[in-house]
């Protein structure tokens, strides 16, 4: 055989690397169609994602920059208006009635009325007050009287607060309900009776004062269910 040509002397103990399909081998220069859409891929991912970073922040943006909603109010309705006091009845001539039996249920029940006195035409604030001892159906068992001082321009007040008998008028006596007089601390007992000029006798005599009488009384009548006030002294 003719001689063949021998590898220089540094290539004969070089061992040969073993030939490994897809590796080592050089890929085509420019990268091929494959690495191209590789690239078309990563470059539309960025871009959407830039595009929702942006949007949300310019959603943010615009939420900061619209006005605060006013917090709801709720309206609380006001509390219902409280029922006045119905207007105290005027006693006149033809109609009397101040009251019905039963309105005054217990002793020292109360109750104003207005008398119209026949002589002067004057409406009169008074007062009707039930007293222990009497039956609702007997006249006897009420007492009504003019809150105007007998001789003065003072009104008269029903006291049935003992503690305030003794506190505002230095009273301390009482054992039951009164009627003062707060401009001279007169007290009036509405148990007793005292005499008044001409013989009569009067409910309402003075414990503690200087009122030269007691308070105007108008007379109680019992009609059925009705209680009639019909004429002052």
């Amino acid at each position: 055989m003719p001689d063949q040509p021998q590898p220089p002397v540094n290539e004969r103990f070089k061992a040969e690397m073993p030939q490994i399909p897809g590796v080592g081998e050089t890929s085509p220069k420019g990268g091929g169609p494959q690495q191209g859409a590789l690239f078309v891929v990563g470059g539309l991912a960025v871009v959407l994602v830039a595009v929702f970073v942006g949007g949300r922040l310019l959603s943010k943006s615009r939420r900061a920059d619209l006005p605060v909603a006013p917090t709801a109010q709720i309206d609380i309705p006001a509390s219902a208006p409280q029922v006045p006091d119905l207007p105290a009845p005027v006693a006149t001539e033809t109609d009397p009635v101040v009251a019905q039996v039963g309105d005054l249920a217990n002793p020292w029940d109360s109750r104003q009325f207005t008398f119209r006195n026949r002589v002067t035409g004057e409406n009169v604030p008074a007062l009707l007050i039930r007293l222990p001892g009497g039956g609702a159906g007997q006249s006897g068992g009420y007492w009504a009287l003019a809150m105007k001082a007998a001789y003065g321009t003072c009104q008269l007040e029903f006291v049935p607060d003992l503690g305030r008998l003794k506190d505002d008028y230095g009273y301390g006596r009482a054992t039951h309900a009164m009627v003062g007089n707060p401009c001279s601390r007169t007290v009036y007992d509405p148990l007793k009776y005292a005499s008044i000029p001409g013989g009569a006798l009067a409910r309402g005599a003075i414990v503690q004062g200087t009122d030269l009488r007691p308070p105007l009384g108008i007379e109680v009548r019992v009609k059925g269910k009705d209680i009639w006030a019909v004429r002052m002294e």
